[in-house]
């Protein structure tokens, strides 16, 4: 008589044979799904693509346009009741509109992928020198509108606020990257504090904090004076966040050059 552990041997051994019989069957069954999912999945990630066609076209210099930067570390963003349409236009790149060989239109937010948008429009329309902003409320990544704004200036574009315009927050920086700045007399100017991830405004920060130099510095580089830098992120930090105050051409006159 074979002893105990002997016999729950054999139990073992004649349960996985069972369990083998049909194996083959399973086994089939199981590859045909997990084969249709990795295909459909695969097939939806293609269907993404085009949002990130000419991402190698160039914002060259830009080291801060990388795909897992951080979010910025303030935002500007003035919400619009209701945001004006582009109307026809020959080709659209987020928030651009093509109009002609040598006009774009602009109208909606600055976000983290507007930099490789306006990358990806000149490429297919290098000839494009007239930035006409309609209808911006400003930028949900400030790293991002900066970036945008830089290479705004190396296009060399004049940016215009056509009547009836309206750009508020960061979009203001963006206006001042022109190398040819034009507004209607209507055209409206709406700037405020911004405020960080945390909800602090730039006066919740000391007045030596590196992040006030960021600003001060784009406001040199875009053409001002050091005093007239320092007062104009002034004036814009004057109003909350939560607010907008709006100025006029005349208004932004004060501070730069306009044609």
């Amino acid at each position: 008589m074979g002893s105990p552990s002997a016999f729950l041997r054999t139990l073992i051994v004649a349960a996985l044979a069972a369990v083998l019989a049909f194996a083959p069957a399973h086994a089939q069954q199981v590859v045909t799904i997990t084969t249709t999912v990795t295909w459909t999945y695969a097939d939806e990630g293609d269907d993404e693509g085009p949002e990130y066609i000419d991402e190698e076209a160039a914002l060259l210099g830009d080291e801060a346009l990388t795909d897992d930067a951080d979010f910025a570390a303030t935002r500007r963003y003035a919400p619009a009741g209701t945001l004006a349409t582009l109307g026809h236009a020959k080709a659209r790149f987020g928030p651009f509109a093509v109009i002609d060989g040598s006009t774009a239109r602009m109208a909606g937010d600055v976000t983290s992928a507007s930099p490789r948008q306006f990358a990806a429009m000149l490429a297919a329309f290098p000839g494009l020198r007239r930035l006409e902003m309609v209808d911006c409320p400003g930028s949900l990544d400030e790293e991002a509108n900066l970036i945008l704004a830089r290479a705004i200036r190396r296009q060399g574009m004049e940016t215009v606020v056509p009547a009836g315009g309206s750009i508020r927050s960061g979009a203001v920086e963006l206006w001042l990257a022109g190398t040819v700045r034009r507004a209607a007399p209507d055209a409206e100017f709406g700037v405020h504090s911004w405020a960080d991830e945390y909800g602090r405004e730039a006066n919740d920060y000391p007045a030596n904090d590196p992040v006030h130099a960021e600003y001060l510095g784009y406001y040199r580089e875009m053409g001002m004076d050091a005093a007239k830098a320092r007062e104009f992120y002034a004036l814009t930090n004057a109003t909350p966040f939560d607010e907008v105050r709006y100025l006029t051409r005349g208004d932004m006159a004060r501070f730069v050059a306009l044609d």
